[in-house]
Order: C-alpha cells, then sequence, then structure tokens
C-alpha cells in the first residue's frame, strides 16, 4: 500500500527540519511543505501539530487538506531523530537505514557520537561564544567515527549522514563566512584548523555530503547567508 499524505512543517534555517527535509526528497516522497514562522508561530501549529512549537514536524494521513487546518485523522510526529526513523519504516526501499542490523547500530551510534560530542560544541561555539576547542574535540571524535571511504556505514549515505549533514555543512559555511557571536575574525581561524591534514578525512566527508542530490535539492546557500547575517542570534556585543 502507498504512504498517505505528508505534510511536512518546517523552516528552512533550522539544522533539525533540513534533516528531515534531506531524507524526504532521498525517499522521493510526495508531501506537502509548510513553512513556519519560527519567530512568530501561527496559533494553529501549536494548538494542532507540535505544543512545543519547535520544527520540524509532520502530519501523516487523513485527507489532503491545507497545512494550516490539519486533519484530525492524521497522526502528528514531532522531533527530527523520530520522524527520520518513521520515514526509514514507511520508505523501506529507499535504504535510508541500513537492513543488516549490525550496520543499523552503526548508523544510530555515528548520529549518538554526533548528539553527543559535537552539538555542544556546535551551539555553544556559534551561539554563547564559547571557546572553539569543544567543537573541534567533538568534530575530532565524529571523524573517528567514519571508515577511510564513503559514509557513515559504507559507500550508500543513510539517515546517519542525513542527521549530519545540515550541522556538518553549517559548521564549515558560517566558519568561511565569519558567522557567529564570537569575535569578528576568529572563524577563519578555527576554519584554518578544520582544513588541516589533520582533518581531511572530515573535509572528504563534507565534500561527499554536499554531492548529494537530495542534499542539494534542500540547501540554498544564498538565502542562508542572507538570513543569518541579519539574525539575532549572530548579533556580536
Amino acid at each position: 500500500m502507498a504512504p498517505e499524505h505528508i505534510t511536512f512543517y518546517t523552516h528552512a534555517c533550522s539544522p533539525y527540519s533540513h534533516r528531515v527535509h534531506i531524507a524526504l526528497e532521498e525517499a522521493n516522497a510526495e508531501y506537502t511543505l509548510c513553512t513556519i514562522d519560527v519567530m512568530n508561530k501561527p496559533a494553529f501549529y501549536i494548538d494542532e501539530i507540535n505544543p512545543a512549537g519547535k520544527v520540524p514536524a509532520i502530519s501523516y494521513g487523513g485527507p489532503k487538506v491545507s497545512p494550516e487546518r490539519p486533519s484530525p485523522e492524521s497522526t502528528k510526529l514531532r522531533e527530527s531523530g523520530v520522524i527520520l526513523e518513521f520515514l526509514a519504516d514507511l520508505f523501506p526501499e529507499s535504504s535510508l537505514l541500513p537492513k543488516d542490523p549490525v550496520l543499523r547500530a552503526k548508523a544510530r551510534l555515528f548520529i549518538a557520537v554526533f548528539d553527543a560530542q559535537v552539538y555542544e560544541g556546535f551551539k555553544g561555539y556559534f551561539f554563547v561564544r564559547e571557546p572553539a576547542a569543544k567543537l573541534i574535540s567533538g568534530l575530532d571524535a565524529l571523524q573517528k567515527q567514519l571508515p577511510a571511504s564513503g559514509f557513515a556505514t559504507g559507500e550508500k549515505w543513510t539517515s546517519a549522514d542525513m542527521a549530519v549533514a545540515p550541522f556538518l555543512v553549517r559548521i564549515f559555511f558560517f566558519l568561511e563566512n565569519d558567522l557567529g557571536v564570537y569575535p569578528a575574525g576568529e572563524g577563519k581561524k578555527t576554519l584554518e584548523v578544520l582544513r588541516d591534514e589533520k582533518f581531511a578525512r572530515l573535509n572528504k566527508y563534507l565534500e561527499d555530503l554536499k554531492a548529494q542530490s537530495s542534499f542539494k535539492a534542500t540547501w540554498d546557500e544564498s538565502s542562508q547567508l542572507a538570513f543569518w547575517e541579519s539574525s539575532v542570534m549572530f548579533k556580536r556585543d
């Protein structure tokens, strides 16, 4: 039986939403995209889709209706990790998760390493003005999880890579454009560290991620730059 209708609630500059967007494209899913103003969330979204008010979220099933009036028959799901697992089950032919149980475990471990050792450094450095050391250490740990070539679990990219790609690409994108709350000019210095030979495997992995068609279909560098350059989140003292 064909999957039922999906409405995808998102914001283009959310890396968590980006995870789900990539997976939907990779699965060749039919879906309706609804952009949520994260600074002024509409009442329907909090009341009927996600009480926490965060993106992403999806509604699944029921008749195809306006995103602003979701069907009560549809199932509402939130949290990007939950949605990625759901899409992997919903579209098994897309191999969003490997079929082999060992590789599935490795995919989940890869995401766990990112969440535990990279994310806090990402948030702290770009948004809180913490030193770059935690971010660099976390990326080193993530690099150590990679095989000699290919992706997190082998030659085919999976939801493990889709979960990490939005953050990894943004890390380098922010540094290249000196975006963040750290002192002006510091981003380029941190980028030099991450472009060193020590991180050659991570840099090759980054290029492989960016080359995937489903990533290209969901990443617009010019709009990202315009958003983050004007964002109050990156306002320096």
